[in-house]
């Protein structure tokens, strides 16, 4: 659906009065019984309820006019990120291998690659080697050991950073080496994080079974099944498709659907949609037909049917996890003839002034 305030040509900050008669406007202008040789009358006529509808209820209103902040952040938060990456893959330092990670977060933790301290590594490597007997004092201080090296490491970055053909490591290495290090004295992480997002589908989307996709944070496209079950708000978890480090087990895909304005409301596993009646029709009532998710359906309005008056159709809703489905709800919307009647005028006066003709 487009923008509830674009359809009914009001500013954001509109007050209810405002768009109460840009609706009014608006409804006798592309009224179908105004405009039969138009075939899209009707989708208008629809748009133009469904933006009176959210714009006129202070709770609708108010959420639509959230959600649309909120996907204006993300969109902007995605931005940001990628423009961030992109930046980072220009300025990328020189890959390090693995091990040189390894050897990193061994000097962080004070063992070798291979869980040692490295005390002990340098008392073996000291025991292995013959020393001459005249070795001095600073050559003994020299072989100390890589215990020091380390300790030396941390005070002195810059001596790390001058090592010819070494960089910074990759982070996705070094998280791999801290979690491994951790792992050794600590509970044991097994799953990476899960990747968690918002997924947007249409009534027809969940109707036809079409599949919407998204896309994670490493590039892989996902396929969102959608079907029997499917509703606004309902959370869909893919094992093993979140995301990845490397050394755990992959994370799942946390997704939840967001149904979109369409021709059609959600409310649970029930549809709503806006059902259009003359004040005549209203007052009498009458046989009329409705849009339903699968064609035309027969409905019947009562005599005195107010507007925002509901009929529910059985059957004729969402599909739930059982099979059953849920209803569809017409809501009256009540119209007045494109051109003033001079009858209807001096009737509704006499009512009003307690007038008899």
């Amino acid at each position: 659906m487009r923008d509830p305030y674009s359809v009914l040509g009001v500013k954001r900050n509109a007050g209810q009065e405002e768009i109460k008669a840009a609706w009014r406007s608006l409804a006798k202008a592309v009224h179908p019984d105004q405009n039969h040789d138009d075939p899209n009358a009707t989708v208008r006529f629809t748009e133009a309820g469904r933006a009176y509808d959210i714009l006129r209820d202070p709770d609708k209103r108010s959420r639509y006019d959230r959600q649309q902040r909120e996907a204006e952040l993300r969109r902007m938060e995605q931005m940001r990120r990628q423009q961030a990456e992109r930046k980072a893959r220009s300025e990328a330092p020189p890959r390090m291998s693995n091990e040189d990670a390894e050897d990193m977060i061994a000097r962080i933790f004070g063992v070798d690659s291979r869980g040692q301290p490295a005390d002990a590594k340098a008392q073996a490597q000291s025991q292995a080697q013959p020393r001459p007997q005249a070795q001095t004092q600073a050559q003994a201080q020299a072989t100390a050991g890589p215990a020091q090296d380390a300790r030396k490491a941390t005070d002195e970055p810059d001596a790390e950073k001058a090592a010819p053909g070494r960089g910074v490591a990759p982070a996705s290495n070094l998280i791999s080496a801290i979690i491994r290090r951790i792992r050794g004295s600590r509970a044991k992480v097994e799953t990476a994080p899960d990747f968690v997002a918002d997924v947007a589908v249409s009534v027809e989307d969940i109707l036809n079974k079409v599949r919407p996709t998204v896309e994670t944070p490493d590039g892989q496209t996902l396929r969102v099944p959608v079907g029997a079950g499917s509703t606004d708000g309902q959370v869909i978890r893919l094992k093993e498709a979140g995301h990845r480090i490397e050394g755990l087990r992959r994370g799942d895909a946390v997704l939840t659907l967001r149904v979109i304005p369409g021709r059609f409301r959600v409310d649970g596993f029930d549809l709503k949609v806006d059902l259009p009646v003359t004040i005549e029709n209203a007052v009498l009532g009458c046989e009329t037909t409705v849009e339903g998710p699968l064609g035309t359906l027969p409905v019947t309005v009562p005599a005195w049917s107010g507007s925002d008056q509901q009929i529910r159709i059985p059957g004729e809703g969402l599909v739930m996890e059982n099979g059953e489905r849920g209803d569809l709800v017409a809501e009256i919307r009540l119209l007045l003839w494109e051109k003033p009647d001079d009858k209807m005028i001096d009737l509704m006066r006499s009512l009003r002034e307690g007038l008899y003709l």
